[in-house]
């Protein structure tokens, strides 16, 4: 195989996978688990949380905090909340977090509103804070 097939290769690939990266898969509530401050580490926001899981090591996961960041200083209310992976396996697992960066979108209660893995985009992650704040998303 030449080096220009073995790049053709690789991108055809690639570029599918990366497409999907970071998209809201998650159409459901997550069961309605709930996640307080004591499990995170962190205050939950007064609307929303954003909940990251990241790794050391992780280099989407930087970008993922610039915008998970961004977005929670755009909208009153919202928290950003980071966990590293690695110290909390016991919430990893219980949560089914199978890589870095995971991104989890709780409503004012805590609750799983949304789950993005992969660097999401800042639209992706404002729609589903959109859900979690709307008077919809707060009603069970």
């Amino acid at each position: 195989m030449t080096g220009l097939s073995v790049l053709a290769a690789a991108s055809a690939h690639g570029v599918p996978r990366r497409r999907r990266s970071g998209r809201v898969r998650v159409p459901g509530r997550d069961d309605g688990r709930r996640l307080g401050a004591d499990r995170l580490g962190g205050a939950l926001g007064e609307r929303a949380t954003l909940v990251l899981f990241s790794s050391a090591f992780c280099a989407p996961c930087r970008a993922t905090r610039r915008v998970l960041g961004e977005v929670a200083g755009m909208v009153p209310g919202v928290a950003h909340v980071e966990i590293d992976a690695e110290a909390r396996l016991d919430l990893v697992r219980e949560l089914g977090i199978l890589r870095t960066p995971t991104v989890l979108v709780l409503d004012a209660e805590g609750r799983i509103v949304r789950r993005a893995s992969g660097l999401p985009r800042k639209a992706d992650v404002v729609a589903a804070l959109g859900e979690a704040v709307s008077p919809a998303g707060g009603e069970r």
